[in-house]
């Protein structure tokens, strides 16, 4: 049995409340790492952006991963909260943010350039997929050096006991995230696109990566509080990963019976 260890999530303290906290930390490295691999990858030949380019890139990308995920962070996990005090929304100091509203927000801060630059969006796509995994892995580090989004009780070896929480060991999900969502997915997703690959293919692969990894943690993970469907077995994250799951897989479909000739990397 392990016992977390509650890091303080202030690094340097400006008061005894303030300071620069861990968790932001973990977004600059995120957004650090998709402008380093960013850079290297608009060096490959045929590549559709240059290497300033993807400083706008990282610039729209921040807005829409900090835009998209508190909305959607308010609207699928704490609508009630919203619709009680609208003005919650803008309360992001008090934490939460949404992978999949980052995801739309993104998504909408893609296509925004796709079509400034006059490049296809799904061609963009997969220019920008293999260079998001490191960021989320890092998030969801800060997720554990916060002590939140906890897992589930267990008896295995390596169960941890969060004693903010209380007595039980339980599953370390937030370091099953780092391994899945963070250094899996990206090895899986860089690898792959290492080699050229039909417009669409990398992009399907990230979708369909991420919703898999995220729906198989959440069986390790407390389910949130809310749950929009109500659908007891079924998790919101696994509710909101099912789309991800059946857009990438028809992503790589199309991508390998109708788009072979478009080849991108």
């Amino acid at each position: 049995m392990l016992i977390y260890p509650e890091i303080d999530p202030i690094l340097v303290h400006f008061t005894e409340t303030t300071g620069i906290r861990w968790y932001g930390l973990m977004y600059v490295i995120g957004f650090l790492s998709f402008l380093f691999l960013g850079k290297m990858r608009a060096r490959r030949p045929n590549s559709p952006v240059t290497p300033d380019q993807v400083d706008d890139m990282m610039f729209y990308g921040a807005i829409g991963v900090i835009a998209g995920g508190r909305i959607g962070e308010m609207l699928f996990y704490k609508f009630p909260q919203l619709m009680e005090n609208p003005l919650s929304l803008f309360k992001v100091w008090e934490g939460g943010m949404s992978f999949h509203g980052g995801l739309l927000g993104v998504t909408v801060a893609m296509l925004l350039l796709a079509k400034k630059w006059k490049i296809t969006p799904l061609r963009l796509g997969d220019f920008i997929a293999p260079l998001v995994p490191i960021g989320l892995g890092a998030g969801r580090m800060g997720n554990f050096i916060n002590g939140e989004l906890w897992g589930r009780p267990t008896d295995v070896s390596w169960g941890m006991v969060f004693r903010h929480v209380d007595n039980q060991p339980r599953h370390p999900s937030q370091l099953y995230e780092v391994v899945g969502e963070g250094i899996l997915l990206f090895l899986l997703v860089w690898i792959f696109s290492k080699k050229p690959r039909p417009t669409g293919a990398v992009t399907g692969l990230f979708l369909l990566g991420y919703g898999v990894a995220r729906s198989t943690v959440e069986f390790f993970r407390v389910p949130d509080d809310s749950n929009f469907l109500g659908i007891e077995w079924l998790t919101e994250g696994q509710l909101l990963s099912i789309p991800m799951i059946i857009i990438g897989l028809a992503l790589i479909v199309w991508a390998y019976s109708k788009n072979k000739e478009q080849q991108t990397t």
